[in-house]
């Protein structure tokens, strides 16, 4: 008993460990965020604020574009996630459950996509998005999101579809379903746990992106809220306290996000296809 005490607190210390060194930055910003810009530049270092403000979160919503800014970044990952979850689930599933010629090049073919820089993808999609009109558009945006993110979904969703016998679908057809009825009403309720993951993973991905909404957008009406913040670094002035309050509520979106599917998320991958 005594050992199973040990290794259980050393379990927890370790994790708490952990979980200090993720939460210390974004403890720190809301540190900063809360403090006058006077508090911030001083030499001696305060871990409470004294006095708290929210001066910084009210300027930089009020005086500053970045609720349009954090709009066009909804409205981005939105549809980014629509076209992987579209898209990207009947590519897995194909995948998954088709036997072709080719497909282990295909499979492949996603796995390199992935390997190259995303820098060598910028001049290659600004002349197709300048040629196609959709240079500095949202749905220009996500297309080039898609772009980068639809294979690493394909690769995800695969394996969770690979983790669902065979013998449930084929049970399904005999009963009567056609295969994209058996998808439906036996696969996708059996994975919906992973796709949320996939979907949460690819949400949080696109409304981080920062390289190519800086290239693919010159105009605040489809500029994200990583560039806008960037541009609000002067030549001769860092607003410390604005930027780390425009940081934190761009966490918010993220946060509420995970907290609606979590509980999704964990019955999905709980309930296996024993239960359905």
């Amino acid at each position: 008993m005594r050992r199973s005490l040990l290794e259980r607190a050393t379990i927890y210390l370790i994790a708490t460990t952990f979980t200090f060194f993720a939460a210390f930055p974004v403890l720190w910003a809301l540190n900063i965020s809360l403090k006058s810009e006077r508090d911030v530049l001083v030499h001696h270092l305060d871990l409470i604020p004294n006095p708290a403000t929210l001066t910084n979160y009210i300027a930089i919503w009020t005086q500053s574009n970045l609720p349009d800014l954090m709009w066009n970044s909804a409205v981005t990952t939105f549809f980014t996630v629509a076209i992987c979850m579209v898209a990207g689930t009947m590519a897995a599933y194909s995948l998954s459950r088709m036997q072709f010629r080719g497909r282990q090049n295909v499979l492949l073919f996603f796995l390199i996509l992935r390997m190259f820089p995303v820098v060598l993808m910028i001049i290659p999609l600004f002349i197709i998005m300048r040629q196609a009109g959709l240079l500095d558009t949202r749905i220009g945006l996500a297309l080039a999101y898609t772009a980068f993110l639809l294979p690493i979904f394909i690769w995800m969703m695969k394996g969770f579809f690979d983790a669902i016998p065979m013998e449930l679908e084929e049970a399904a057809r005999i009963d009567g379903c056609t295969r994209f009825g058996a998808m439906v009403r036996i696969v996708l309720p059996l994975v919906q746990g992973g796709l949320w993951a996939c979907a949460v993973f690819i949400g949080i991905a696109a409304w981080n992106e920062y390289l190519f909404a800086l290239m693919l957008t010159t105009s605040s009406g489809s500029r994200t809220w990583p560039v806008g913040l960037q541009l609000m670094v002067g030549e001769f002035q860092l607003p410390w306290g604005a930027l780390t309050a425009g940081g934190i509520l761009s966490i918010l979106p993220v946060l509420a996000l995970f907290a609606i599917v979590q509980r999704s998320m964990v019955r999905g991958l709980a309930q296996g296809a024993v239960k359905g």
